[in-house]
Parts: structure tokens; sequence; C-alpha cells
């Protein structure tokens, strides 16, 4: 019997039904129940849009969408409004530290994890159903998505990738902590400019993933394995994306990344008023509410 639970490109980006629940803290809090009470709807408009899939495929899979966000709902909406307290605690302390902010980032690499496995015998059902076509039809997505992002952050002058990305920081600064003075902006612009700048090494990554996704789809498809083989086969590169940062050629890399993303974060924070953190652990609340509510089906 076919199956599915996640979209096959979720290979490439498995944090999207993690979004749906977490990530989607960043938009307003009314939106996260709309967003999670839709979420079958919206993960099957972005699959059908990398897949375009048949009516047959269309079938389970929205029904497997359905039981595995019941799953989700049911087992793991407590754990995020339990995380998101802890980080509402720390930004009462008043005291955040770098440390704090890197635990918080391996909590949720570890539910991000955790759901990608959980996944895997209907990855590997969906990954066996897929055809030619269809494979086509996800790298010219692929391509589309690349191209996507080279004109909004890797065109124009290094001032303008800059400004690119303190912009989509901001947008997200905003959400937390309301408005920002105009010094404070100049102040976190400072901060974000000083950041390395590694569109071109990011565009790398994301197209070596891709081609990954790709070439696994095409085996599974050219060489009739059976579901057994599959899953080990999307077993081993998903523990190959989650490892990247581990990876000899990219280590120093990513670590340099994940220490001036969190020391960026962490100078916003103590850029922010008593007040802008008040209106985070605000937010923070009513997030937790939304994740309490869902959890019993509201």
């Amino acid at each position: 019997m076919k199956k599915f639970n996640t979209p096959p490109t979720a290979f490439l980006r498995i944090r999207l039904l993690f979004l749906v629940a977490f990530v989607a803290l960043l938009s307003a809090c009314s939106a996260i129940r709309f967003t999670y009470n839709h979420g079958d709807t919206l993960l099957y408009w972005w699959l059908n849009a990398y897949l375009d899939l048949d009516s047959d495929q269309s079938d389970w899979v929205k029904k497997d969408i359905d039981s595995l966000l019941q799953w989700h709902r049911t087992t793991q909406l407590r754990d995020y409004a339990g995380l998101m307290s802890k980080m509402q605690r720390q930004l009462g302390d008043g005291n955040v530290t770098q440390d704090e902010l890197l635990s918080d980032y391996r909590d949720i690499k570890a539910r991000t994890e955790l759901l990608a496995f959980k996944a895997l015998p209907q990855l590997a059902d969906l990954a066996m159903s897929i055809k030619p076509e269809q494979i086509a039809q996800m790298e010219k997505k692929f391509a589309k998505n690349n191209d996507d992002f080279r004109k909004k952050f890797m065109s124009g002058s290094v001032e303008d990738q800059q400004k690119a990305r303190y912009k989509k920081s901001m947008e997200q600064f905003d959400l937390w902590f309301g408005n920002f003075s105009r010094d404070q902006e100049a102040a976190v612009r400072k901060a974000s400019d000083a950041r390395p700048l590694d569109n071109d090494v990011w565009l790398q990554e994301r197209m070596l993933r891709q081609k990954k996704i790709v070439a696994l789809l095409q085996h599974v498809h050219k060489d009739r394995l059976n579901k057994e083989q599959t899953m080990a086969a999307i077993h081993d590169l998903l523990r190959d994306f989650f490892d990247r940062m581990d990876a000899p050629d990219r280590k120093a890399f990513f670590d340099a990344y994940i220490d001036s993303t969190s020391k960026f974060i962490l100078t916003v924070i103590r850029l922010t008023t008593p007040e802008q953190k008040a209106h985070a652990q605000k937010r923070m609340q009513g997030w937790i509410n939304d994740f309490n509510a869902l959890a019993v089906g509201k």
C-alpha cells in the first residue's frame, strides 16, 4: 500500500513540516492555528508544485499528509510549547547567553531529525511511485528556485546583497519584538553586515542537495529498488544531509556560520528595550497557547 508522510523533497527541505508548527512562529499569532489546521492542503499544494501528482497519487498523498499531521499534533506540539516556554524564560531573565542560543538550536535540530526519520517508510513508498516525468518536473522546480535565490540574494553589489539579507532578518525581528528605532536599525544593520556574506556557498550547497535527491530518485526508478532498499538509501541520504555540517570540506564554514548567526541574534536581543522584550514574551505566550490548543485538536 502506498504511503506518504512528507514530501520527497523533504530530503532537501525536511524542515517544512516542522516549520508548519514551529517556524510559523515568525508569522502572526493567529496565523499559526490557521496554517496548521490547513496544513494538509498547504503541504499538498507545495508538493504538487514539485511533482505534478497524478490522480492516483493525489488520493493517498492527501490521506497520509493528514495522518502525519495528526501524529505531529498529538505527539510533538506540547514539546514545542515547552521549548518555547524555555526560550521565553531565557528572554525574561534579561541575560541570554550564546550558549543558551546554541542549546536552543540543537533542540530544534533534534526535533527536525526526529520528524525526518519518522517518515522514512512513507518517503520510501512515495519515492518508489515517482515517474521519470515527475523527476524532470522536480528538476525544473529546483532550477526556478535557484534562479529566484540568485535574483534575491546574489544580484547587484555586495552592498545590495547585504541589504537584502538585512531586510530578511529585520522582517523576523519586527515580528518578534515590534518596531525598532532608527538607531536600533542602524546597529542591527552594522551587526548584520559584519557576518560573512557566503551566498555563493549556500547556492552550491543547495544545488548539491538537489543533485543528490534527483540521483536517488533516478536510482530507485532505474534499478527498481524494493521497499527495504529504498528506505536504506533515503536513510543514508538524510543522514548525509544532517551530518553535512561536520563534513571535512564544510565544517569550518558551518561552524563559522552558526557562531556568527548566534552572535548576531544575541546582539539584537541586547539592543532591545524592556518593552520590546515584553512584546516578544507576550507573543511567545500566544504561540505557547496555540501549540497547546492545537495539541488537543482546537
